[in-house]
């Protein structure tokens, strides 16, 4: 996860192995206790194994099923796509917390994975946008929806919006990299995290309210969306009731009540995230130790949310859909399996028993 993090006050809560001889040089340095960080890591790798079958399993879904080829799910098997991305991430970041101290892996990868996990930052939030004012438009202006809306210009915009993610994250490669303490250029002192010039240069602070205003600014644009939609589905609640509701309208809402959803559990995950990043610019700033120790355990809550956002999706997504549950099942083969266990009790020649009935 990209927290350009500041390890300059070392002294309060660093911990290495006391048994180990390093041959005169400093022993790998870790911030966090042994425990935390175990827990921390069973915990990652749990997500890492959900999120990357269920990000997987949305890629396939959707790519595999004509039906499943909507306009929305376009939208969120690029979601699924960043996911993954980040994930491949995962195992730099993990190696980084248990020793962000001497990192010896380079300066081009410590640049690289930090810039890959940015720009996935930028391409989740761009893409949810752009699907909340798609739906916006094809839940209260449908006709124009239908016309203006079409799979074509929503592949068109997907690769908009990761180009401008790309861009958007460029200015990491300045921003971090592999630095020494104390200007030293010692190997046993290198670190990969925030530049020296970045942070005197004022570039640090910079890129924290760029990549706030690309957080802050989409919810509050996706709290008006949401608003307006909600407004417009409850008008037509009132005027439809009963069984004039058609099956449109229906899944209208249940689509809204998932995107919804996903969208808070974004806000929820990512929000700790931005918190840590502010902090952990002022504690570069303003050099204070005790504000230092309280961004970097901030730092590590948001480590562990920002990887929970990224496989909590496809849960979502069969916890709410009928549909998108229906096509899992199909892409394991668990529908035929049902059929024929259904069949072997009502017999081959049951009346009524369609691929759909045993649909989840």
């Amino acid at each position: 996860m990209q927290g350009w993090v500041n390890h300059s006050n070392c002294s309060l809560n660093c911990s290495w192995d006391e048994n180990t001889t390093y041959w005169g040089v400093e022993p790998p340095v870790t911030i966090f206790p042994i425990p935390i960080l175990i827990g921390v890591t069973v915990t990652c790798v749990f997500f890492f194994v959900v999120g990357v079958m269920g990000n997987l399993m949305t890629i396939l879904v959707v790519t595999r099923y004509k039906d499943m080829r909507t306009t929305t799910n376009l939208y969120l098997s690029s979601m699924a796509f960043s996911d993954l991305l980040i994930f491949l991430c995962m195992p730099l970041d993990l190696y980084r917390i248990w020793r962000y101290r001497p990192w010896n892996l380079g300066d081009i990868l410590c640049k690289l994975f930090q810039f890959v996990s940015e720009c996935c930052t930028y391409s989740t939030i761009l893409n949810i946008t752009a699907l909340s004012v798609e739906r916006y438009f094809a839940i209260c202006f449908p006709l124009r929806a239908k016309v203006v809306v079409t799979k074509g210009r929503v592949r068109g915009v997907i690769l908009v919006l990761w180009i401008v993610s790309f861009f958007s994250a460029g200015p990491i490669f300045v921003l971090v990299g592999v630095e020494h303490e104390n200007g030293t250029n010692s190997w046993d002192t290198s670190e990969c995290k925030a530049t020296e010039y970045a942070i005197r240069s004022g570039l640090l602070t910079i890129m924290v309210w760029v990549s706030s205003i690309f957080f802050f600014l989409p919810v509050f644009c996706l709290t008006v969306l949401y608003s307006l939609i909600g407004r417009k589905l409850w008008k037509r609640k009132r005027e439809t009731i009963g069984p004039n509701i058609s099956n449109r309208e229906k899944n209208n809402r249940q689509t809204v009540k998932m995107l919804a959803v996903v969208v808070f559990a974004f806000v929820l995950c990512w929000l700790p995230f931005h918190v840590g990043r502010y902090l952990i610019s002022k504690s570069s700033e303003v050099g204070s130790p005790v504000l230092s120790l309280i961004s970097q355990y901030c730092n590590l809550i948001s480590f562990v949310l920002f990887y929970l956002s990224a496989a909590i999706n496809p849960i979502l997504y069969n916890i709410m859909s009928k549909k998108y549950r229906s096509a899992a099942c199909k892409l394991f083969g668990l529908n035929r399996t049902q059929r024929r266990t259904a069949s072997s009790i009502k017999g081959e020649s049951s009346p009524g028993w369609t691929e759909s009935s045993v649909s989840l």
